[in-house]
């Protein structure tokens, strides 16, 4: 039986110097090419063994419903870097943004394949910085890797 499909976030950590060509051909295909950028995926086999392949270099988790709201709101692109707005959220059938975040952390819709949506957002590096080392594992208090639920907080801190 599989398991339930949660949305999670991905949110690259470390710049491109000296990585192997296998881990930025991953980080490519995950659509993180530079330092800060996040995007939404969901927990398929496919999208796990790509983060815990390039886990040296990102962190992720289990996003938030309100959390995956306020990246749409304040950090979501169209082509044309236009902003992300209720008209287009309408355009899609939803009644706003709100319902479109909703659909997208309940993974009825793939962020990704949204018309006209740029796949990535581009977020700030955190207030007050990191708590630990970038260069270290989250669970022996550095900062990349898997940290479930603990990805929340370091979203409002880079929106």
């Amino acid at each position: 039986m599989d398991k339930p499909r949660k949305c999670l976030v991905a949110v690259r950590i470390r710049g491109m110097s000296d990585i192997s060509q296998e881990i930025k051909d991953t980080m490519t295909m995950l659509r993180l090419t530079r330092n800060c950028h996040a995007t939404l995926l969901d927990n398929r086999p496919a999208y796990n063994g790509m983060l815990r392949k390039s886990k040296d270099y990102l962190t992720w988790g289990e996003v938030s419903q309100e959390n995956v709201a306020l990246l749409l709101k304040k950090r979501g692109k169209l082509v044309g870097d236009k902003e992300l707005t209720e008209e287009y959220a309408k355009e899609l059938d939803y009644k706003s943004l709100d319902d479109l975040a909703e659909a997208i952390f309940k993974v009825e819709v793939e962020f990704s394949s949204l018309p006209d949506v740029k796949p990535v957002f581009r977020l700030r590096p955190p207030k007050k910085g990191f708590k630990g080392k970038v260069k270290r594992s989250f669970a022996v208090g550095g900062e990349a890797g898997y940290r479930g639920d603990e990805i929340n907080e370091l979203l409002k801190r880079m929106v």
